[in-house]
């Protein structure tokens, strides 16, 4: 908890210190100086009289909510009743602080429709206690007719402390609402990464695996020297996996990646003949943006060697300007061809979580994604993504 925090709790408190020190000190103040205090005739009344309003008095220290509305008005009826009573006979007029008390204690506990109303009626019964000539005192009528004037001091207290308790209420639901925010930024970070381990793994782990079936087959049918090539092909992919990876923690860290070099990269280690075309005049893309692009062509790259391992892949990536009230956009396509005979797709080796992680990382940064089997033209057969990444 912070010092913010801390005071506000304290200020709002029905027993922080100072009013715990007030409370007692008016007590001690009356006992002190009320006159006459005895055992019979006037005095006796002024000390019963002086026990009451102490007790009375002592009410401000029960938090606020114990008493029900009713009963609060009736307690500080009996204060306000029981300090004209003393102030009546009081001979030098002390025990008009405890008038001041309860007005104020009105204006704090009670609410306007109510307050106000007490602190008119408390003046008026003062004053008048003062102006009748009994009990010897010597306190002036104007003492009590102003008794009431506290009451506007409680009620700034009491606005005071509604206020505080606003703004602690406020600051609480600040304080939630960054953790619902800080938590719901943890779980997208957290499925970013996990679409990153996916597209890295799925890429390396799926060719490997193709490599070691062709490896197999070839062993099979005696084809030693064809089996040595596939195995090293195999090796070929462990070691551009690990590049991936460490790739991968670079993409994590918010390093900003090459388009072009990375895709041609990648292009260059898949299986297969492959060509990079780029259209459009070439512009920085944010570091959001391009990994998204490099993650799709990774994942349509390894649907490529997993479905049709040994055909002629293209990917096109064109910078398009503004046109026909079209923002910016950046189009990343990236086609296979039939897969050849002889070739053996490794089917049913998908997860189908590919182009769902595709479609969430292009939802974050509002682009789309097409994907379908190509039906016509020169690659009929084959199997074209097609990305769209507006400015």
């Amino acid at each position: 908890m912070n010092r913010t925090q801390t005071l506000t709790r304290w200020l709002t408190a029905d027993n922080n210190p100072i009013q715990v020190f007030g409370t007692v000190a008016a007590i001690v103040i009356g006992a002190l100086t009320v006159r006459p205090v005895g055992t019979s005739g006037t005095g006796l009344a002024v000390l019963c009289l002086l026990v009451l309003v102490s007790l009375t008095t002592c009410t401000r220290l029960i938090p606020e909510g114990r008493f029900s509305p009713r009963t609060q008005l009736a307690v500080v009826c009996v204060w306000s009743l029981g300090a004209a009573a003393l102030l009546a006979l009081d001979r030098y007029g002390a025990s008009a602080l405890f008038a001041y008390l309860v007005t104020g204690h009105a204006g704090y506990r009670l609410d306007s429709r109510r307050s106000l109303p007490f602190a008119v009626c408390t003046s008026a019964l003062c004053a008048g206690v003062l102006l009748l000539p009994w009990g010897g005192h010597h306190t002036s009528w104007i003492v009590g007719a102003f008794t009431g004037v506290s009451v506007l001091v409680g009620i700034s207290n009491r606005a005071r402390a509604e206020a505080l308790r606003s703004a602690r209420a406020a600051a609480q639901q600040a304080e939630l609402a960054s953790r619902a925010e800080a938590r719901a930024e943890a779980l997208a970070e957290r499925a970013r990464i996990a679409r990153d381990v996916h597209d890295v793994l799925a890429h390396s782990l799926a060719g490997v695996n193709m490599q070691l079936e062709v490896t197999d087959a070839l062993l099979e049918s005696g084809d030693i020297g064809r089996a040595r090539e596939a195995a090293q092909r195999a090796q070929s992919l462990v070691r551009s996996g690990l590049t991936e990876v460490q790739r991968t923690v670079g993409d994590l860290r918010e390093d900003a990646l090459p388009l072009v070099e990375t895709l041609r990269s990648m292009l260059d280690s898949a299986t297969g003949a492959g060509t990079l075309t780029v259209g459009g005049p070439p512009r920085e893309l944010p570091v959001r943006r391009t990994q998204v692009l490099v993650r799709c062509a990774q994942e349509a790259l390894t649907n490529a060697h997993k479905y049709a391992p040994g055909a002629p892949v293209r990917i096109r990536l064109e910078y398009l300007e503004p046109r026909e009230g079209l923002p910016e956009e950046t189009v990343l396509e990236v086609v296979n061809s039939a897969p050849p005979e002889g070739s053996r797709p490794l089917a049913g080796a998908g997860s189908g979580m590919g182009l769902v992680g595709m479609r969430e990382r292009l939802d974050l940064v509002g682009g789309t994604v097409t994907a379908g089997p190509i039906v016509d033209g020169d690659d009929a057969g084959g199997w074209r993504v097609r990305v769209v990444i507006p400015a």
